[in-house]
């Protein structure tokens, strides 16, 4: 039975990571962190199913800004496979904890790294990065050698976590490989973000629990895909014979107004009557539109993303009504 650790286990991108690996048969180990022990609303369904819990998935204490947890639990797990699912995610917080984002983000990659290098080199590593590291950019489309431009220090560290996983691959042989996602949604994101913030108020605004939306940039076009497909695209490379790096993606941008549009759509009500913008939400710095070529992922192991924009805003909005009801 091959074992896994995910680092990051209760978020939206290690929950779905997890069904998926049981799923495969797996043994599965999630890194919890003291802040995140009351926060397990992704994972109870596994965590109260007594045919898995402590039996094929398991939890251990830890925190990427220890080393001394993250070698305890790499020594002492000694894992097939390791998947980095834990970071500070949140661009809008970056420009407010630079030194945190840059540590946990992109420091902290080094250090699981090293540990592997120093317990065993045979296990594989799995780091996802993100669109925001290319950026402003000319082109229309990016693939895996578009150049990097970040504008957030959360881009910038997800920089330093690419360049790391690449350097330990190059020279020590570790099966270290990168997916750079696009943005990738689903009923698990949190309410401060874009996506589940609109689709929660629109199931309040129905339910008549909420009067309006505030947002910013309405204009802001983007590349959204579900997670949990993308959650099974790092399995999928992972499982391939030479590691590498890939781009996962739709391939298509809308805009937060369409979101908002679609969103609104689901529930049979007008966003023009219930949305407003405030110039406080504007980022200090914005990206280029950006869509992935996934052309390579494609070609390697077949990817072709199948929920698509509209279905998945579906998907998120009816998630929400449900939870109101």
């Amino acid at each position: 039975m091959k074992k896994a650790l995910i680092l990051g286990v209760t978020g939206q991108d290690g929950s779905y990571l997890a069904e998926i690996l049981l799923e495969k048969g797996y043994e599965v180990h999630g890194m919890i962190r003291r802040s995140a022990t009351g926060n397990t609303r992704n994972i109870d369904h596994l965590i109260q199913n007594p045919e898995l819990f402590n039996s094929r998935f398991f939890l251990c204490r830890g925190d990427l800004s220890d080393p001394t947890s993250l070698y305890r639990i790499i020594n002492s797990i000694r894992p097939h496979e390791i998947y980095n699912e834990a970071d500070q995610d949140h661009v809008g917080w970056s420009y407010d904890m630079v030194g945190f984002s840059a540590d946990i983000t992109g420091a902290a990659v080094g250090r699981i790294l090293e540990i592997i290098r120093q317990v065993d080199t045979s296990m594989r590593y799995f780091q996802p990065c993100t669109s925001n590291m290319f950026g402003k950019t000319a082109s229309l489309k990016q693939n895996e050698t578009t150049p990097f431009n970040p504008q957030s220090p959360y881009a910038c560290a997800k920089v330093m976590a690419y360049y790391l996983t690449r350097y330990y691959r190059n020279a020590f042989g570790i099966f270290a490989s990168n997916a750079i996602f696009y943005n990738h949604e689903s009923p698990r994101r949190m309410p401060e973000y874009l996506t589940r913030k609109v689709t929660q108020a629109v199931a309040r605004i129905s339910r008549g629990r909420q009067d309006n939306l505030v947002l910013g940039d309405m204009n802001a076009r983007i590349d959204w895909g579900y997670a949990r497909e993308y959650m099974e695209a790092a399995w999928q490379i992972m499982q391939l014979d030479i590691p590498d790096d890939f781009i996962i993606a739709t391939g298509e941008a809308h805009s937060v107004k369409e979101w908002v549009e679609e969103a609104f759509a689901v529930v049979s009500l007008e966003p023009d009557k219930y949305v407003a913008t405030d110039p406080k939400l504007l980022r200090p710095t914005n990206t280029s539109t950006l869509v992935g070529d996934i052309e390579k992922a494609g070609k390697t192991f077949r990817f072709e993303p199948k929920v698509k924009f509209k279905e998945l805003v579906k998907i998120m909005v009816e998630a929400d009504m449900e939870r109101e009801s």
